[in-house]
């Protein structure tokens, strides 16, 4: 049985954080960063069952082409991921009466809709990047028992290539789901390796009016080569998203919308069109 410190519920009998009951999510959601792009996807819903919403976590549920679908809006960071991914795994998993897990799994279905900026020059702006693996530079999935579930050996000849500061958190690969992936494919879509930072800017390689410990890093990351993998495009989220999802027994996928190139300086006219595009995508390849 879980103590009411652990397992915090509301007033309602609802996760404390997401504010939903079990009932209100589906075994398919989209997860975005920015609470405005909930709506952005429900509204190609034919109808919306549930709108939901607690801090900077808006949840709307519903159906399209006969399948139910659930939006769910994070926030930016993997912080913010450890809270969605435990708590919808509690929603799928957890009897939240008895407080005890419950006898039979539910595996979810978890699809990333997010921003990202390209590192390598190839990769245009306006396109879109299905992360076949993230690279976790944000340290959530140490806190875990996650012994089999990284390439240990990338993470070292990514330290390796980089000089990576022992005062920052072990990097860590994961890669996506497989199965969720074959739905998600097309000629439309790039694929390679995401990495995750702990920030928008130091973290990228962003310089205002502060110095970074390293700043050739993202030279570094654009140059880093392991076997045939390269680091496409970095963001916010994936690697907690893959991490966690594999730790819990769900299948995960972040699809990125490239709206800047690192390295050649280029940031997308109308990412909001771009968006758009890549959540039609999505719903399309999920309900059809």
């Amino acid at each position: 049985m879980l103590e009411a410190s652990e397992l915090i519920l509301n007033a309602d009998n609802s996760i404390y954080h997401l504010n939903l009951l079990p009932e209100d999510i589906s075994d398919t959601i989209i997860i975005v960063g920015d609470q405005n792009r909930v709506a952005q996807v429900s509204k190609h819903f034919d109808i919306i069952e549930i709108k939901k919403e607690k801090r900077e976590f808006i949840t709307h549920t519903g159906r399209m082409n006969g399948k139910r679908l659930t939006v769910l809006s994070t926030g930016i960071g993997t912080d913010n991921i450890d809270i969605v991914l435990n708590e919808l795994d509690a929603l799928a998993n957890i009897d939240f009466d008895s407080r005890k897990i419950k006898k039979e799994f539910k595996q979810l279905k978890i699809v990333r809709i997010g921003t990202s900026g390209a590192v390598q020059k190839d990769i245009p702006v306006d396109s879109y990047v299905l992360s076949d693996y993230a690279l976790g530079f944000d340290g959530v999935l140490h806190f875990y028992e996650n012994e089999g579930l990284c390439d240990d050996e990338f993470s070292e000849a990514f330290v390796k290539h980089t000089n990576w500061s022992d005062k920052k958190p072990w990097p860590y690969l994961v890669k996506c789901d497989e199965t969720l992936r074959e739905r998600l494919i097309s000629n439309r879509i790039r694929y390679g390796v995401t990495g995750t930072n702990s920030g928008f800017y130091g973290p990228q390689g962003r310089k205002l009016r502060l110095s970074l410990q390293d700043d050739t890093l993202n030279d570094k990351i654009t140059s880093f080569k392991y076997k045939d993998l390269k680091i496409t495009n970095l963001e916010m989220e994936s690697s907690a998203i893959y991490g966690l999802s594999k730790l819990l027994g769900h299948q995960a996928v972040s699809l990125n919308c490239i709206i800047a190139n690192r390295v050649s300086g280029e940031f997308s006219e109308n990412p909001r069109k771009t968006i758009n595009g890549l959540i039609k995508y999505t719903l399309d390849k999920l309900t059809k």
